[in-house]
């Protein structure tokens, strides 16, 4: 129960660093997309749309990757032909201008996940932020 409890202020402290993290450094560029491969009947899928579904696109990952389902079993759209071995539902692709930047392959939780994306969404080029003054 103690693990449980922990767990879930873990996950709402890693929200938050998620949300303010988009605020506190240099944004990423917005061509990025968290593409969700899914297939009916997937328990992980599921889970998945519980626990992160919900929040996923007020977080800072879900502005600089906005989330996109595609079905394991219909062909791919052409714009992501280029992804290769998808074989397994839940799987999460980041892809930025036609270049997959990483994958995580199932959903064992949100801990997981969140530091999994974390370390894919740090690949990301930055964009610079240059103030300029108004007059």
């Amino acid at each position: 129960m103690k693990n449980y409890i922990f767990l879930k202020y873990l996950t709402l402290l890693l929200c938050a660093v998620f949300m303010l993290g988009g605020a506190l450094v240099g944004s990423k560029a917005i061509a990025a997309e968290l593409i969700m491969v899914e297939s009916s009947g997937c328990h992980w899928c599921e889970v998945w749309d519980e626990e992160i579904g919900p929040i996923y696109h007020k977080t800072s990952a879900g502005k600089i990757a906005p989330l996109r389902r595609i079905d394991l079993h219909k062909k791919l759209p052409e714009d992501l032909r280029f992804l290769k071995q998808l074989a397994f539902s839940p799987t999460f692709i980041v892809v930025n201008k036609g270049v997959e930047v990483g994958r995580i392959t199932g959903y064992p939780g949100e801990s997981f996940f969140w530091g999994r994306l974390e370390l894919i969404l740090d690949k990301l080029p930055t964009e610079k932020i240059v103030q300029t003054k108004v007059h």
